[in-house]
């Protein structure tokens, strides 16, 4: 029979494996909004975002409701790595009746014992008298949290029904019982369960714990968990720490098969049956219950005290988590147990004083052993969700369990890491979770306060308004209407060039048309060939050697001539006369559809004889000078109208172009009445806006931050293409470390130790925002590719950059979506339609890959242009494309 009862308390590795699963998955259900509800492992927001850092300091009270006390305490930390807090406190008893009489009259009583407490201990130091004490509250009950200073009271436990406090907010109770004591100085700012505050004491400089376990005469676990798996908080960025509330774990009938006969007695006989069932297996409340009915049961099979009185084992709570502890830690013989038992009133032998020994030790080492089991589920789970091979982590520990058992540390590394072999928990003994945890909790949250006011500061300046975003759309459509009238074109700072292109594609193209990219030291050469069942393309990349880059501009056209030729002999067109697009990546003043004054070289090139020369025209001197007719050019356009045209063969309502890259521009089709630099009234052309200028005359300097400014001087064309520098992807990196810099300064980043690594010039690539910013990016792969960028960076430091990044690439969008509403707000007041539909051509690096640009940038456009409805349709290739179908639309016109 013992060895039975010593089995059916023995539960195999493979169960314990199953168990861990079932746990796991019931986090996830927990942890879901979907399923929240019907979680047994409640997994509840706690709204504590981080774990200490050693520098907290200052004087911090807490409050601490016990059974039929509460203790006040006055902790003081020195910023020392938190290694010597000073703690003063005082036990106060309830008077009768206050448990269960009205909730006002409990937390005047609470306020009371703090102004007393506060008079005792500094009314003498008039230099903390008067001095803001931040208030941190233990209170153990269930309750719906939803900041960090606000919770509302599901249900009392434990002995309390004060009225009128279920369904309250606590904390604001508590605070509105201290104001009237005229404790002005006093601010409840954190909210608590000891759990947490066993976790938070753990945390030493540089060692952050975050993993806390009890095990006491209660059992729970909490933890720090990605913040936006936590769907019942609103909190999406870093981590937070969740309180499981793993007690109820196998209320849904999971533990069923490991619950012995001894198990179902004790939950029959509790206050609540059928809940809480796995605390009931591993609870110091509980344990001396399961030894006793074990007892009980074995003398019934006359197993132990044969033929003596056992009467005493019918008295419920007479066997205690002590006397079980008393009898397993004794390792010297049977003597002390026999002692033990005697004094209990029962009369053992020599084999019943070695039975009972092995019972206690069975119970009290499957608990120990169910905790390792909950605590691997929460590692693995951990290990999982931030994507790591190996978890290393430190799980402070509480409880009379754990300082009651000899053998509790080694069962709960040992089962555990069996359990969970890829995670590696280091140990740490908690002091006073509830008192210096819970100044720990509200020394934290004090900190990130302070910390949450100076980056509001730093980052204020680049948060735009919905005001802000209105007047850059008006000064925008100001800027648009000075650059198309012909008097004030000269001084507009959008410069509103005209294209010559009248036409987006109709869908009747057909043909074989030539597109010439030219745009760097590689140009591209390719076939279009537009059929009934759509395009289809072959090209081939040449390179300019520098010498011919730098050369004449005979040998440079020249050079192109041959490359075409080299081309269309590969692809047998050399007997065809085609239509060419030539996408020329320069400035030019465009003439016609087919003539631009090129007005200066960029990007290494300074052919000689060019510059004030039409283009096109030395290119078909070239293929005059190489006797080739099989070309005629036929259009010269810029990548913004190739994408409009691109995007406008698949929707022929595609009549605006974007370009959001390393720089941006945008391009649409105006009605020819309103463009003063073209002649003529009738139709539309499409007007290339030149916007990155916008603003160059001074009129966008109120939204130029300091980082602005300083990433403007630094570049090679200082108060030029400021908007541009706003938005385009060749600056947001710079802008982004221009923040970084001003942070470290303010020692808001790494500590406030310096960061030399900072100080390089694009250090900070905008692949960098586009990688940060990935929803869902565990916070341990931002801070790999700091460290790839050789920062030191801490999880918080990880966080705060993540947001420096989200306002950079933010503002960026907004700017872009205000410019966008001036054009389509334009396009609608021109047409005289009450809502406007309209399809939008985007190319560029920034709008296609950053993670959350396109989706901002639309957005902001929907509540600056209510009236117009507007879709995006990425570009593939404008420059080439796009180029080939200006040539088509403008062969099919000339026919």
């Amino acid at each position: 029979q013992i060895q039975r009862a010593l089995r059916s308390l023995s539960i195999p590795l493979e169960r314990l494996h199953i168990m861990k699963g079932h746990m796991m998955q019931d986090m996830c259900k927990g942890l879901s909004r979907q399923t929240h509800a019907q979680a047994k492992v409640r997994m509840l927001p706690t709204y504590i975002c981080s774990t200490p850092n050693g520098t907290e300091k200052g004087n911090f009270l807490v409050v601490e409701l016990c059974q039929n006390q509460v203790r006040i305490l006055l902790v003081t930390l020195y910023g020392d790595g938190n290694m010597s807090p000073q703690m003063m406190y005082k036990i106060f008893d309830m008077p009768e009746g206050i448990m269960q009489g009205e909730g006002e009259a409990l937390f005047d009583f609470i306020a009371q014992c703090v102004s007393q407490f506060l008079a005792e201990t500094i009314s003498s130091d008039t230099s903390k008298s008067e001095e803001h004490l931040p208030l941190g509250f233990v209170f153990p009950f269930s309750c719906r949290q939803t900041q960090l200073d606000k919770a509302e009271l599901l249900s009392w436990s434990k002995g309390f029904s004060c009225s009128g406090v279920v369904g309250k907010d606590v904390v604001q109770l508590l605070q509105s019982a201290i104001n009237k004591q005229e404790l002005c100085h006093v601010e409840v700012v954190a909210l608590m369960n000891d759990t947490v505050g066993t976790m938070m004491t753990c945390s030493m400089e540089g060692r952050p714990c975050e993993v806390g376990m009890v095990a006491d005469k209660g059992s729970n676990c909490c933890f720090m968990a990605e913040a936006y798996l936590v769907e019942t908080a609103d909190e999406t960025s870093g981590r937070m720490c969740v309180n499981t509330e793993w007690g109820c774990f196998g209320d849904d009938g999971t533990l069923n098969d490991i619950f012995t006969p001894y198990d179902n007695c004790v939950d029959e006989e509790s206050s609540n049956p059928g809940e809480k069932r796995f605390e009931k297996l591993v609870g110091c409340l509980y344990l001396g219950e399961i030894v006793r009915h074990a007892l009980i049961a074995l003398t019934a099979e006359k197993a132990v005290f044969t033929g003596t009185d056992i009467a005493v084992l019918k008295q419920k709570g007479v066997f205690t988590i002590q006397h079980v502890l008393d009898i397993i830690n004794n390792e010297e013989g049977t003597t002390d147990v026999k002692r033990i038992l005697e004094v209990l009133g029962l009369q053992p032998s020599e084999r019943d004083c070695g039975r009972v020994q092995q019972i206690c030790r069975a119970v009290v080492g499957r608990a120990a052993t169910l905790h390792a089991t909950g605590l691997a589920a929460i590692l693995s789970y951990m290990c999982q969700t931030r994507k790591m091979e190996t978890l290393m982590v430190n799980v402070g520990v509480e409880g009379e369990l754990y300082t009651g058992y000899r053998r509790f540390e080694e069962i709960l590394l040992s089962v555990s890491r069996l359990l969970a072999p890829e995670c590696l928990p280091t140990l740490l003994r908690s002091r006073d979770g509830s008192g210096r945890g819970a100044a720990m909790v509200t020394a934290v949250a004090l900190r990130l306060a302070a910390l949450r006011r100076e980056v509001d500061e730093v980052l204020g300046p680049l948060r735009l308004s919905r005001a802000d975003l209105e007047e850059v759309q008006a000064l925008m459509r100001e800027e648009m209407e000075r650059g198309l009238c012909k008097e004030t074109n000269a001084t507009a700072s959008v410069r509103m060039l005209p294209t010559y292109v009248s036409h987006t594609p109709d869908g009747t193209e057909r043909g074989n048309f030539l597109a010439l990219d030219l745009g760097g030291t590689n140009f591209r050469v390719l076939v279009v060939h537009v059929t009934e069942e759509g395009i289809n393309m072959a090209s081939e990349i040449y390179v300019i050697p520098a010498i011919i880059m730098q050369g004449t501009g005979e040998a440079l056209f020249d050079h192109i001539i041959d490359c075409i030729i080299d081309f269309q002999m590969k692809q047998n067109l050399v007997t065809d006369m085609l239509p060419l697009g030539f996408t020329f990546s320069f400035p030019c003043k465009q003439m016609g559809l087919d003539k631009a004054l090129l007005l200066t070289w960029t990007k290494g090139f300074s052919a000689s004889g060019c510059v004030g020369q039409d283009v096109v025209q030395l290119l078909r001197d070239a293929a005059q000078r190489k006797q080739h007719f099989g070309i005629q050019v036929v259009a010269l356009v810029n990548d913004t109208v190739g994408t409009m045209m691109a995007c406008g063969y698949d929707d022929p309502k595609c009549e605006i172009g974007l370009i959001v890259g390393t720089g941006t521009n945008a391009c649409y089709m105006e009605e020819m009445r309103n463009v003063g630099t073209v002649e003529g009234d009738q139709g539309r052309m499409c007007i290339n806006m030149e916007w990155g200028a916008f603003g160059d005359n001074g009129c966008l300097d109120h939204i130029f931050t300091i980082f602005d400014k300083v990433v403007d001087e630094t570049t090679i064309n200082p108060g030029k293409q400021r908007f541009e520098k706003l938005i385009s992807g060749m600056y947001l990196g710079e802008i982004v470390r221009q923040i970084l810099l001003v942070m470290t300064e303010k020692q808001l980043l790494f500590q406030g130790r310096p960061c030399p690594k900072l100080h390089n010039k694009n250090i900070f690539q905008t692949k960098f925002l586009s990688t940060i910013e990935l929803n869902g990016l565990a916070l341990r792969q931002i801070r790999a590719i700091l460290n790839e960028l050789e920062l030191d960076a801490s999880f918080e430091d990880s966080m705060l950059m993540r947001e420096v990044c989200q306002t950079v690439s933010l503002r960026a969008a907004q700017l872009c979506a205000a410019g966008l509403a001036a054009v389509v707000e334009k396009m609608r007041e021109n047409r005289g339609l009450d809502q406007l539909s309209v399809t939008v051509g985007v190319d560029g690096t920034l709008y296609k890959l950053h993670p959350c640009f396109s989706t901002n940038l639309q957005k902001t456009l929907k509540y600056l242009a209510p009236n117009c409805n507007v879709s995006f349709l990425l570009s593939e290739d404008g420059s080439g494309k796009g180029a080939a179908l200006v040539a088509a639309v403008a062969s099919r016109a000339a026919n």
